[in-house]
């Protein structure tokens, strides 16, 4: 086996932290690397040692598990290292995906390198990965952000900071979240056309495509949103003439005596162009001189 664990006790070579990947769905989603690594190394750190223990059983895998999650990442670490240490291999996984991809695991990976014990991430189940490749967006370059901020205001922020990244972005959101984000990300970014993935690799997984307005208004004439989701939206493109059509409009508008806020929110609807993009045009277009 070309990952067998060791089990060699203090002063022999460190042992190596595996980083596995486990389904996000769909239950046969798990490699046969992933099996054998869980087959073979004698300590299992797992976000849920529950759901841990349930897909383990269903693959007659007897480790000792432990606990490794976000509120005793900071204790745990230090004796995950020190078993690290004395040669024994220890295998990572969370209750589903890639660890670190919005899971914990950052602290032990960044301690084991720093100590000089080995790190071999496997490759498997991905929500990121899956929604992009599904959501018929462009893929050369994308920004995974994780969650979006609870709250409106901080959501519209961060955002804004995001508004002119060229690369395909790509969110997780909760449910009960989701018609607010994707209207303040409508709102911020204009309307852009997004892919939104619910319940991938499970049965009733699906794909609502199209402008954020057009998938904003489709789930909200489902009454209850439900479901596991990532959002993949497209990045900001490379000229296509909105910001033209936009200065156009603002001065047309202006020579009209219509009021600004009204101009922006037309600039910005007619244009598809972000909130502070159409701001800064429509600034830009009442300092011009008139003649």
């Amino acid at each position: 086996m070309a990952d067998s664990a060791s089990t060699a006790g203090p002063g022999t070579q460190p042992g190596t932290l595996f980083l596995v990947p486990t389904p996000i769905g769909n239950p046969r989603d798990i490699t046969l690397r992933a099996l054998d690594v869980l087959g073979s190394v004698p300590v299992i750190a797992a976000e849920d040692t529950r759901k841990a223990m349930t897909l383990l059983r269903a693959h007659d895998i007897t480790a000792r598990l432990v606990s490794y999650y976000d509120h005793n990442e900071q204790a745990r670490s230090p004796q995950l290292l020190r078993l690290l240490a004395g040669g024994q291999d220890v295998a990572l996984i969370t209750d589903a995906g890639t660890p670190l991809v919005n899971d914990p695991g950052y602290r032990i990976v960044t301690a084991a390198i720093a100590d000089g014990i080995p790190v071999r991430p496997l490759p498997g189940p991905s929500a990121v990965i899956t929604a992009l490749t599904g959501a018929g967006l462009a893929t050369h370059s994308f920004h995974y952000a994780g969650y979006l901020p609870r709250k409106s205001a901080a959501r519209r922020a961060a955002a804004e900071a995001l508004a002119r990244v060229p690369a395909t972005l790509i969110f997780f959101e909760a449910p009960h979240r989701l018609l607010e984000s994707l209207g303040d990300l409508r709102e911020v970014l204009g309307d852009r056309d997004a892919a939104l993935a619910r319940n991938l690799t499970k049965p009733g997984e699906e794909y609502l495509r199209g402008p954020l307005s057009q998938i904003e208004a489709g789930l909200a004439a489902r009454g209850e949103v439900r479901g596991e989701y990532t959002l993949v939206v497209a990045g900001a493109g490379e000229d296509d003439g909105s910001e033209e059509l936009g200065q156009r409009l603002a001065r047309s508008l202006l020579g009209h005596e219509v009021a600004p806020s009204v101009i922006r929110d037309v600039v910005r609807d007619v244009a598809g162009l972000s909130r502070n993009d159409a701001y800064e045009l429509v600034r830009r277009a009442q300092d011009e001189p008139r003649s």
